[in-house]
């Protein structure tokens, strides 16, 4: 009888996780996009696997950083950006947004240059695989809803698996791979600085905050189920830093090995094909277009549901067009901008992509203050404030952040102007 019971209890909360779950595992495996598979590729085929040590601590700020985000959106009802506006007043929040939207257009470009570039391993040109790509994300938020749009997310989620079974492929030293992910090896070199950067800002990214806590606040996610929630986020961190893993595994086990440098990772699927075999390199480019399309959805949207609750207007997928009509406007004109760019000839994609992340990198610690300042006001959280512990861990990833920030701007940006 107890075993039955158990049984049951088992199925009932794999059924309640099965509908809460989505937010989480959506917002981490977007942020494996275009930019950061090649940022990922970047590492491997350059520093071997000397970077992967750093997945460990990264994946745990991801997590931590997350669950406070969705956290406030379950206490509060209300969008990150809402609550920057309502707390620290119109001015600082306009600039936030406006820093935010300078840096999801560069991420867009990146995408749509993801599906560009993969599909051209395909023999596709981009101007057939970037206006069908755009039109069909815009068609998908523009016509779907909720319930239809998390189900599509979810589904590109999964193909996620090519990158692992890419690594797996690759055949990697195994003890080597596992050793260097224990081991810290840190480096005072300034392009081993700006790749970590680069690694924390696409695996941590300013935008997921204000996604997750907006999609949390439009499901409709309550603090009864607020388990599930965090097992969500969880799950999503966790395949988040494996894709990463795999992803440098395999570059560093092909490439770094060969001594090939690249610059996207449409050049590491390429370059991986003598090594590891046709299936492998296909796989790496099916998953840079499923990555570089997801996140071309997810992108546009993350922008227009913060600027939106900004600025206090009608938002959501849920609503029609006649409803908010500036957050479809707002969304359509980015993929535009975004779509549009990687179509003009000899424009330096290779550049926004990369510098869009470490862009990221910079802009992180600013939001993950607001976040802090926010998730400890009782006013506003009550006792859903952050623990002891959480704060400890929390700014500790903030002043981390902004030490390597400064590390990378002296030793890397300066020297460049000079």
């Amino acid at each position: 009888m107890n075993q039955a019971l158990k049984r049951k209890h088992f199925f009932r909360n794999l059924l309640i996780f099965l509908a809460i779950m989505g937010p989480g595992i959506i917002t981490a495996s977007v942020d494996n996009d275009a930019g950061g598979i090649t940022t990922y590729s970047l590492a491997g085929a350059h520093f071997g696997y000397s970077l992967l040590w750093s997945l460990i601590p990264i994946t745990i700020m991801l997590i931590i950083i997350q669950e406070i985000s969705a956290r406030m959106g379950v206490v509060t009802g209300k969008g990150f950006a809402e609550l920057i506006r309502e707390n620290f007043g119109l001015k600082v929040t306009f600039y936030a947004m406006l820093a935010l939207l300078i840096a999801n257009i560069g991420n867009t470009m990146a995408e749509f240059s993801g599906v560009a570039a993969s599909m051209e391993i395909f023999g596709v040109s981009k101007y057939i695989s970037v206006p069908i790509g755009a039109f069909f994300v815009w068609l998908l938020i523009l016509k779907g809803n909720y319930k239809v749009i998390e189900r599509v997310f979810l589904g590109a989620s999964v193909v996620y698996i090519s990158y692992i079974i890419s690594g797996v492929m690759a055949d990697p030293p195994w003890g080597e791979v596992l050793r260097s992910a224990v081991v810290p090896s840190f480096s005072f070199d300034p392009h081993y600085m700006v790749m970590l950067m680069g690694i924390i800002g696409t695996t941590i990214a300013p935008w997921m905050q204000f996604y997750i806590q907006s999609s949390v606040v439009e499901k409709g996610l309550k603090l009864r189920s607020y388990k599930y929630t965090v097992l969500d986020v969880s799950v999503g961190g966790f395949v988040t830093g494996i894709v990463a893993f795999f992803t440098i595994a395999a570059c560093a086990a092909t490439l770094f090995t060969h001594g090939i440098r690249i610059e996207t990772a449409k050049d590491a699927a390429l370059a991986l094909r003598p090594f590891a075999g046709n299936y492998c390199s296909a796989l790496f480019a099916f998953g840079l277009f499923n990555a570089s399309l997801f996140a071309a959805s997810i992108l546009p949207l993350a922008t227009a549901y913060s600027i939106c609750e900004a600025m206090g207007w009608e938002l959501g997928v849920n609503k029609h067009f006649r409803e908010a009509s500036a957050f479809y406007i707002l969304y359509a004109l980015i993929i535009i901008v975004g779509a549009g760019a990687t179509l003009i000839p000899n424009f330096p994609l290779i550049t926004t992509m990369y510098l869009s992340q470490v862009l990221n990198g910079i802009l992180l610690p600013f939001v993950l203050i607001f976040m802090l300042m926010l998730v400890n006001n009782k006013s506003i959280m009550g006792r859903y404030t952050n623990s002891l512990a959480y704060n400890i861990l929390s700014w500790a990833s903030a002043a981390v952040i902004i030490a390597l920030t400064i590390l990378m701007l002296v030793t890397f940006v300066l020297p460049a102007i000079k």
